[in-house]
């Protein structure tokens, strides 16, 4: 069982949790079946991941040898079925929830993304493209500018990670910087629908940059292998205060509560299974 948590890192999914709420709140909120699409959202997530893996296994194989498949602890073709079940999974939860037209180019995104794109220039935005189209699922056409906030931040994550091995640039870290600088700032200053909504928007807006932005300026001071690890893994920790922030912004202020409670778990679970 370790090594299939570890195939998926499904501790990680508790950051993904937020991205229907987060683009719901802007189209007014889950109701009924529609509850079950941040489920479906951890299963298109855990598919993912475990293509990923199965993706990666020879590269792996070098660079990464504890991961499941290299190990042996998990066979690749195990694996590749682990990803489509998940997607099976995915999609008929999003069935239920009455968005399984929104679901399909969400998980052509995650799949075009781990066989195709991940390894080429477009891999950051293939990335981006599969967290963007998750928020719409949950919302729709009004949800757009949430797709766009976590979409971009993702961008940057992803652009940082491939410095994992290796290291990263310099201009690289600041641009990761500056984007979510800009996510941030658009997070804190959107329409909201009251002075409260505003406030709680603004406190997890200002959360998010405090948080992720304080591990990439140590990337910008030194780009080396295990600062930019430490900064790829904040990354993903700060969807959960940027989900929050844009609940919050788009007038649900449970929503933004309920999605922050999920950050100090993630954090905690990502120290025993990390999330990169």
């Amino acid at each position: 069982m370790r090594a299939y948590v570890e195939l998926v890192r499904a501790p990680a999914a508790l950051t993904v949790l937020g991205d229907t709420v987060a683009g719901a709140a802007f189209a007014g909120g889950l109701p009924g079946r529609a509850a079950l699409l941040p489920l479906a959202s951890v299963a298109f997530y855990w598919s993912g991941m475990a293509l990923n893996d199965w993706s990666d296994r020879a590269l792996d194989a070098d660079e990464r040898p504890e991961r499941p498949i290299p190990s042996g602890r998990v066979e690749p073709g195990t694996a590749l079925a682990v990803a489509a079940g998940l997607t099976a999974a995915g999609f008929g939860l999003a069935a239920v929830a009455g968005r399984l037209r929104a679901a399909v180019p969400l998980a052509a995104a995650v799949w075009a993304y781990d066989l195709l794109l991940k390894n080429t220039p477009a891999g950051p935005l293939g990335m981006a493209a599969c967290r963007g189209l998750d928020v719409l699922m949950g919302g729709g056409r009004p949800a757009l500018p949430a797709a766009l906030a976590i979409g971009g931040h993702t961008l940057g994550v992803t652009a940082l990670s491939r410095g994992e091995v290796h290291g990263t640039s310099t201009a690289v870290a600041r641009g990761v910087l500056g984007g979510t600088a800009a996510a941030a700032l658009a997070a804190a200053t959107g329409r909201a629908r009251s002075w409260r909504h505003r406030l709680l928007g603004t406190a997890g807006a200002a959360a998010y940059a405090g948080f992720v932005g304080r591990a990439q300026l140590a990337a910008v001071q030194a780009p080396d292998a295990v600062t930019v690890r430490t900064a790829t893994k904040a990354g993903i920790h700060g969807m959960v205060p940027l989900q929050s922030a844009l609940a919050a912004r788009a007038g649900s202020a449970r929503a933004a509560l309920l999605v922050a409670c999920a950050l100090p778990l993630a954090r905690r679970l990502g120290r025993k299974v990390g999330p990169t």
